[in-house]
């Protein structure tokens, strides 16, 4: 853990070199870190909303349309980027990690649950809670509200320790409580993510794609006392944010998703139409809607009468995703899964 934190620290001085921003690049850098951040944590937890409809509902709220995905999906959509705000204006208002009180976090969990289990937002559970595919034990119910007690006390205590090792066993300590009937993985994501803003690191993405492992950290480290695991899963998720960070603070194309609404800042060239895309790639716009129906390709914009805009590296994930075809025999489905692989 300690090389990790060497190697986070200078990194952090880095972007600090490179701060500040221009505007615009600073809020499409939030914008593209609150979806992913959204869309990661609640797929972690089943939801099944894609990136591109969690991008969607958090643009249009419950009145986008996403067939076949249900209400509540959506809903945690909404609040999660709400509990993404929240976090954000907390590290504003407290003056370190040392003051974060229980109330900070039962304000972050009542929001995850709003209007999708109002009895329980905010308030510690009464039962027992088991999670599936586990054997990790909880405290008893009467047990919480002394266990949360004694975790703020021992956040209290970490004032010399590095920021990035306070979020990591904070994470961990929390999720070990599980001090909430539903909703403790996406509030213990936003907890770390909260200390990690007050010390200046940028917002930190736990992948779904790393679902597995990131699960599986937590049974290493309860039944062989083994946390390496679990700090490597977060010191690497701080390091990919602090290296997308710094790429767009140079100037360069940073190692986002396929799906990232942030480059169109960073190339700071005009946006394509359709029809310009089409050209510029010999495809069909038959086969251009076709795939973005599919999630392959990204629309960057849309103009005051609805027309779809693109940014120009949609030319190169055209001409990317016909190599594939040709080259691979790939289906579409394997090339989508082959994007995002091409960015771990």
């Amino acid at each position: 853990m300690d090389d990790i934190l060497k190697r986070l620290t200078v990194k952090k001085k880095k972007l600090e070199a490179l701060r500040p921003f221009p505007k615009e690049l600073e809020q499409n850098l939030a914008e593209w870190f609150k979806v992913e951040l959204t869309y990661s944590s609640n797929a972690i937890e089943g939801n099944t909303l894609s990136r591109i409809e969690t991008a969607e509902v958090i643009e249009r709220g419950v009145t986008a349309v996403i067939s076949g995905k249900s209400l509540k999906d959506q809903l945690e959509a909404i609040n999660h980027a709400k509990a993404v705000g929240l976090i954000k204006q907390l590290a504003k208002d407290r003056k370190g990690h040392q003051y974060i009180t229980e109330d900070d976090i039962k304000t972050i969990h009542k929001i995850i649950l709003d209007s999708i289990n109002d009895e329980w937002a905010g308030k510690y559970r009464r039962t027992e809670v088991f999670v599936r595919g586990s054997d990790a034990e909880f405290p008893a119910p009467n047990a919480v509200p002394y266990a949360m007690q004694e975790f703020i006390q021992w956040l209290q205590g970490q004032q010399e320790t590095h920021p990035v090792r306070v979020a990591a066993e904070a994470h961990f300590k929390f999720v070990s409580i599980h001090p909430f009937v539903d909703g403790n993985g996406r509030t213990a994501r936003l907890l770390m993510n909260l200390i990690l803003i007050m010390h200046g690191y940028p917002m930190a993405v736990i992948r779904n794609e790393d679902r597995a492992e990131y699960l599986a950290t937590f049974d290493e480290a309860r039944s062989k006392k083994n946390m390496q695991p679990f700090y490597s899963i977060v010191g690497n998720a701080v390091e990919r944010s602090l290296d997308i960070y710094i790429k767009a603070g140079k100037g360069e194309q940073p190692a986002l998703s396929p799906f990232t609404r942030v480059s169109r800042t960073v190339n700071n060239n005009k946006f394509l139409k359709i029809g310009e895309l089409a050209k510029e790639t010999s495809e069909t716009l038959h086969t251009i809607r076709h795939w973005i129906e599919k999630g392959l390709l990204e629309v960057a914009e849309h103009t005051q009468a609805n027309y779809q805009l693109f940014d120009h590296s949609m030319v190169e994930r055209i001409k990317e995703i016909r190599k594939l075809q040709k080259e691979k025999r790939l289906t579409l489905a394997e090339i989508k899964q082959k994007l995002i692989d091409m960015i771990k």
